[in-house]
């Protein structure tokens, strides 16, 4: 059966619209690019292609019919590019690929790299670099979970564990074993830059951590982000790493001041001055999304409850609002009402009579979140991440779900909440 294309919403009023038409379509990483400079075009990736969606009236449109094995990556941040990979096997990212940009109005398709190994990431804001990843060959690659083929219709590894006594781990909790066998197993990697005009490849950094995530600058094209992947309470996950600055040593954003504190998620603001992301004070017990302004080391931590916690936040163009797309029981919230879509409206925390310790502006400034239910997502599988995004006129927020069954694009529409 056909998922409906709009309702309200009849637990909060709001407007939902089916954006997609084909089943298993799917929005992109809720910090990847997905919009045209201009804002006019929505770019989604389609069992048969790449796909743009009109964001005023939301009209649909095939941009391109892609008869091999592919995957959207992103969107330019200063043309009208799609930019996706061509590879023999999707489910394999590492393996060699070939790296096509897609004019968003014309269709017409360049090649603009071979890549004989590693993972595309992320392309810099003026797209004359596209950044990417590799694993150096070893023994242990073939035996370890996280290497095995993605399910395409919960865009993750089927992982699955056991504990001593035989019991089977959750989902979440096997996928955390998963991700420390990789941690430990100190595969040499490679962190590269490809020039989109000629194709030359250039080697950055190099370590035995696992490096992932990594991030351009939606405004600086010599600023990259990255994180050191594995279970979040066990590693420093976030870096910068400076490109003007040749052979200087990554910077970490983020250090741990309690056992168990984590952090992670992390996504420039739309000017780029500033990496938020999710950060708990320990896991599971305390919530914050947490700032870091790049230019001066400011932090910003906003609060938030339990149920508010979601897989994803992300932050509105013009920095006003937040969203966040919940989570299930099994999550690290063990919330037990958070399969919504959230609004989050940022609240500051004043000096007390406008009273502040000598050493105030060194320190965290805190605030607080409260939040507004967009949609209900009691019947999303949380297997699969919603990925919000803010659209950039700021008046709806995109997502995917397979809360109907099939995986489809979604927008919800936020309305007087903007104002």
């Amino acid at each position: 059966m056909e998922p409906p294309r709009e309702w309200i919403d009849a637990d909060t009023g709001h407007k939902v619209t089916r954006l997609s038409d084909e089943p298993d379509s799917s929005s992109l990483y809720f910090n990847y690019n997905c919009f045209t400079p201009q804002g006019d075009l929505l770019i989604l990736e389609t069992p048969t292609g790449i796909s743009r969606v009109n964001t005023k009236t939301r009209a649909l449109e095939q941009i391109i019919a892609i008869p091999e094995t592919f995957r959207l990556l992103f969107t330019g941040h200063s043309s009208r590019l799609a930019y996706y990979s061509v590879q023999p096997d999707r489910g394999q990212r590492g393996g060699p690929k070939s790296i096509h940009a897609v004019d968003v109005d014309t269709g017409v398709s360049r090649l603009i790299a071979e890549v004989s190994g590693g993972d595309i990431q992320t392309i810099n804001a003026d797209e004359t670099l596209l950044g990417g990843v590799q694993a150096l060959p070893h023994p242990l690659t073939a035996t370890l979970q996280i290497s095995k083929p993605r399910d395409p219709k919960l865009d993750q590894v089927a992982f699955s564990a056991s504990w001593p006594d035989g019991r089977p781990m959750t989902y979440a909790d096997a996928k955390e074993v998963a991700l420390n066998e990789r941690l430990e197993a100190g595969i040499p990697m490679k962190m590269f830059v490809i020039d989109t005009r000629t194709g030359e490849r250039r080697d950055i950094y190099g370590s035995t951590d696992w490096l992932n995530h990594l991030l351009f600058s939606p405004t600086d094209p010599n600023v990259l982000m990255f994180c050191h992947e594995g279970p979040w309470h066990k590693v420093d996950r976030l870096w910068l790493l400076g490109l003007d600055q040749p052979g200087s040593s990554p910077v970490k954003i983020h250090s741990r001041t309690m056992n168990m504190e984590i952090a992670g998620h992390e996504w420039f603001s739309h000017d780029g001055k500033t990496i938020w992301y999710d950060l708990q004070t320990p896991r599971g017990e305390d919530f914050w999304v947490a700032g870091y302004e790049i230019a001066t080391g400011r932090r910003t931590w906003y609060h938030l409850e339990r149920d508010e916690w979601s897989v994803h936040f992300n932050s509105s163009p013009d920095g006003r609002l937040f969203a966040g797309d919940g989570g299930d029981e099994e999550m690290v919230a063990h919330a037990k009402d958070a399969k919504w879509i959230y609004l989050f409206t940022p609240h500051g925390i004043p000096n007390v009579a406008g009273i502040k310790a000598d050493d105030a502006d060194s320190l965290v400034t805190p605030g607080y979140f409260t939040s507004h239910k967009l949609v209900n997502m009691k019947d999303h599988d949380y297997r699969l991440e919603p990925n919000i995004i803010f659209t950039p006129d700021g008046t709806s927020i995109v997502f995917r779900s397979n809360m109907h069954g099939q995986v489809h694009v979604y927008a919800v529409e936020l309305g007087k909440e903007t104002a």
